[in-house]
């Protein structure tokens, strides 16, 4: 190598202080240094992405605070937030809605980071601005569209529970009884008692399968159907010039022709329905893919019922069998779905039909409505006050 050579000397163009101001001035978010050695710590650099989120030029911006980009609706909590980091020599990070200079607002993400001399003193601070408000805007639309969503839900919640039972617990020679439990603001459950004539007292429970607005649309739907109207009901059957309560295994094979399964929305329901004449006690009950029901007598033991068949909606070639059962004075008839016997404790396990089984037979010398609240009670504690499903539980008393 000849005497003296060596790497060619760094162009002009080329130092590390020209790259550091070329790069400054090229990055698209608006960079500012202040300097904090001065009073009201004037701004000794801009880069052209601050003039143009801005609109201020940098012979405009140059010796003044940046205070001038604060506007009538600057939240003075982000101000304090940064004063306190200023004054505390610190750096921080804050959103806040400035204003360019038209007067149009923007959302700056502000972040400030102190300089450090060489005695440790801080004697700048550099500010990294990058214009959000597309963010923000997203962000609020959403916000304000989760609380359309929230009133929208919350009243669909108010008409699903104005289709429940009203408060009268009395009817002729029975106590009924009942609880609603959604695990969200709408239930894929649903149950009523119904007067169809004189003397006869309808209960149905039914459960929806899934959760949440498609389960409920189809709740609302079959409360309309099962209805005490017997021109829009599937409870009543035509002889003759007179409407007549339709036999309950008529009743499921009649919702099942209505509501097939859908490919398109995959949705069954499982159904347990009685038919009751208070007069002489004569229940005739279907069980549609639904939690067995007890029958609770007023002298000896709980037991499950037996009749049983598929859920309503997943095959035409089904048949809906009936129990018949007689409830003596003092016996109680409890149906439940099976968000209730199924529940899921925090460790795993399942409540179980013996358990329901136990809690009626406990509360047999109690009335008929704190047997059925001791159930929903004993439901939402064993799953740790978060159920996974809907628990309704529905019952009558012969009295």
């Amino acid at each position: 190598m000849a005497k003296g050579s060596g790497p060619p000397a760094q162009k002009r163009d080329e130092t590390p202080q020209i790259l550091l101001e070329r790069a400054l001035g090229a990055a698209g978010e608006g960079i500012v240094i202040a300097d904090a050695r001065q009073p009201d710590m004037p701004l000794i650099y801009v880069n052209a992405a601050f003039e143009a989120v801005t609109g201020y030029s940098r012979a405009e911006t140059l010796g003044r605070n940046c205070r001038f980009l604060q506007g009538p609706e600057t939240d003075p909590g982000a101000l304090e937030e940064i004063r306190r980091a200023i004054a505390g020599r610190r750096g921080v990070v804050v959103e806040l809605l400035n204003y360019r200079k038209d007067g149009t607002p923007f959302w700056n993400r502000l972040s400030i980071t102190p300089v450090h001399g060489l005695k440790g003193e801080v004697t700048h601070f550099i500010g990294v601005q990058s214009d959000v408000t597309a963010r923000r805007l997203a962000e609020d639309r959403l916000v304000a569209a989760n609380r359309q969503m929230r009133r929208d839900l919350e009243a669909a919640a108010r008409i699903q529970k104005s289709l429940l039972p009203g408060t009268d617990t009395s009817w002729a020679g029975v106590e009924v009884a009942w609880t609603f439990r959604p695990c969200q603001e709408l239930a894929g459950d649903m149950l009523n008692f119904l007067r169809l004539e004189e003397g006869t007292l309808a209960l149905f429970v039914l459960d929806v399968s899934g959760h949440g607005v498609p389960a409920a649309l189809l709740s609302f739907t079959l409360a309309h159907t099962l209805t005490a109207a017997p021109e829009q009901s599937c409870l009543f059957e035509r002889r003759g010039e007179r409407w007549v309560p339709a036999a309950p295994a008529a009743v499921a094979a009649t919702l099942n022709r209505r509501f097939q399964l859908d490919p398109a929305a995959p949705q069954y329901f499982t159904l347990f329905y009685a038919l009751l004449d208070a007069a002489s006690g004569r229940a005739r009950i279907v069980s549609a893919g639904h939690p067995l029901a007890v029958l609770a007598p007023a002298a000896g033991t709980a037991r499950l019922l037996s009749a049983t068949g598929p859920p309503i909606g997943l095959t035409t070639e089904t048949q809906f069998r009936e129990e018949i059962v007689t409830l003596a004075a003092g016996d109680r008839l409890v149906a439940f779905t099976d968000g209730l016997s199924e529940a899921i404790s925090p460790d795993g396990s399942e409540l179980g039909v013996d358990r329901v089984l136990e809690t009626v037979a406990a509360y047999r010398s109690r009335p008929v409505r704190e047997c059925v609240e001791a159930l929903g009670e004993l439901g939402l504690s064993w799953s740790g006050g978060s159920p996974h499903d809907d628990i309704s539980v529905g019952a009558i008393e012969r009295v």
